[in-house]
């Protein structure tokens, strides 16, 4: 395996990296950067709700309370400080690169793509959910296989890829302005709700009801599948920074815009998950097969229940195109250094869009789309904790080795500030591997494509290292002084 760079000196192999020179009316603003952020990790509470189905509506809160402090804050902060440290196309494939060397950045590149086309996959699938609120014949049933539902289900999907294709083969500007409509219309949505709710009465008497007399109830709760629903929708902070390259100031934006999308991402799960327990606790209704508009339908009637199966289908529409986006520059930056074919690294001269991949990853999603939601869930949260780790990593190595960078934000609290950061997603991922190790009898599909993945990233090291040692070479030889990340 090939020694890790230098900080100091990583920029050399970086030069080159980003897709090309884009204007400043071409490049992602920060509202719009936060809007895609918001899509890339949250997009509202739609996905939520098998959590509740899963762990029971008391523990369901108590995980949408505490995984925010212990998950979602830290990937952000930690997002923050190597986003501006490092703010380079490919995001934390470079942090991890510069930090490890190339074996640790292949393998964290293929875990999070595999991890990530999973969650491409996923958003489909529940797009075609929502959407059996308004053509309820599209509903699963025992015979759905036989009926031709399954199938007609599968088509939908594929048109909903389809489009979410077409709209980011036209640039990351045009995804970042249909993200910003996408969120008001589906913030909007559940401040409605809530409104409604509220206007039932007291309510909050019957919150307390409910999660105390289910945190006493004893019931089992599948706790792999559990954490796996809320790691998927707490997850992402640093997915953004795979198109840096295209935002305008990154330096600055990406902090101010990973804060704003973190409070919406508490506020927005929270709140509603209680209105919603305090109507009903039913697992069938608390579930990818019913949720959301079936509970606006309880607190509002048929017309709040339409408006927010609308604002399902504007959400996953959101998630899957921020998805595509920040996941179509992986393997940009991976054949720029070799380890993909050459054919990867082309883009658009006017949009700098690398459209193989897009194509390659639609197809994938459509391939994956036939599978269930919880399948899938465990699948991407398994492997994503996985690739957070060599992040967290990277941090402390970096803070260590380069501790005078030129960073505009820093992790605050000194190495306090540090060990809260990198400790508690730490914790948490022992506590997946925990389950994953409790419950997987009852998930060997899933764990077996976990190994395969593993085993793909390993492989492609090993097949491609030649081509990567002279491709880093060639570049290395054609900048004469290339600037330093590091003052």
């Amino acid at each position: 395996m090939t020694t890790p760079p230098l900080l100091s000196n990583s920029s050399q192999q970086g030069v080159g990296r980003d897709l090309v020179h884009l204007p400043q009316e071409r490049r992602v603003t920060m509202f719009a950067l936060a809007s895609l952020i918001f899509f890339t990790t949250c997009g509202g509470a739609f996905g939520l709700e098998p959590l509740v189905g899963a762990v029971g509506p008391g523990w369901a809160i108590v995980l949408i309370l505490v995984t925010p402090f212990v998950w979602s804050l830290p990937t952000a902060l930690m997002a923050a400080e190597l986003g501006t440290l490092m703010p380079e196309e490919g995001g934390y494939y470079v942090w991890i690169r510069e930090t490890f060397g190339p074996f640790w950045a292949v393998q964290q590149a293929c875990w999070t793509i595999t991890s990530s086309v999973i969650w491409l996959a996923m958003f489909p699938v529940l797009f075609v959910t929502y959407l059996t609120f308004f053509i309820p014949a599209l509903a699963t049933s025992e015979n759905s296989a036989q009926s031709g539902i399954a199938l007609i289900r599968w088509l939908i999907a594929v048109v909903v890829i389809a489009g979410g294709m077409g709209l980011n083969l036209r640039g990351a500007r045009e995804v970042g302005n249909s993200a910003k409509v996408s969120a008001y219309f589906v913030l909007g949505a559940f401040a409605l709700l809530l409104m409604v709710w509220l206007n039932r009465g007291p309510v909050s008497g019957a919150v307390v009801e409910v999660i105390s007399r289910d945190l006493s109830s004893g019931h089992k709760a599948v706790w792999l599948l559990g954490l796996s629903y809320i790691v998927f929708n707490c997850s992402g902070w640093e997915n953004a920074s795979t198109y840096a390259g295209e935002v305008d100031k990154p330096q600055r934006n990406y902090p101010r815009a990973l804060a704003i999308a973190l409070v919406v991402l508490v506020l927005c799960y929270l709140i509603p998950v209680i209105a919603g327990v305090t109507v009903t606790s039913d697992p069938a209704i608390w579930s990818s097969d019913a949720g959301w508009p079936v509970i606006a339908h309880l607190i509002g009637g048929p017309w709040l229940g339409r408006l927010v199966a609308a604002a399902g289908l504007v959400s996953t529409w959101g998630l899957f195109n921020a998805q595509l986006l920040y996941v179509s520059r992986l393997p940009y930056v991976l054949a720029c250094d070799g380890w993909l074919p050459e054919a990867f690294a082309r883009v658009s001269s006017s949009a700098a869009v690398p459209g193989l991949a897009i194509l390659c990853f639609g197809a994938i999603a459509a391939f994956l789309a036939a599978l269930s939601f919880g399948s899938l869930a465990i699948i991407q949260c398994l492997l994503y904790a996985g690739g957070l780790t060599l992040e967290f990593l990277a941090l402390i190595v970096l803070r260590i080795r380069c501790p005078h960078a030129n960073r505009s934000f820093r992790v605050p609290g000194g190495w306090f500030g540090m060990a809260y950061v990198c400790g508690s997603p730490f914790a948490f991922a022992a506590v997946l591997v925990f389950g994953a190790l409790r419950d997987w009898r009852s998930f060997p599909g899933q764990l077996f494509l976990i190994g395969v993945a593993v085993v793909i990233g390993v492989a492609l090291y090993f097949i491609r290292r030649r081509v990567a040692v002279t491709r880093s070479s060639a570049n290395f030889e054609s900048v004469s002084s290339p600037p330093p990340i590091v003052s």
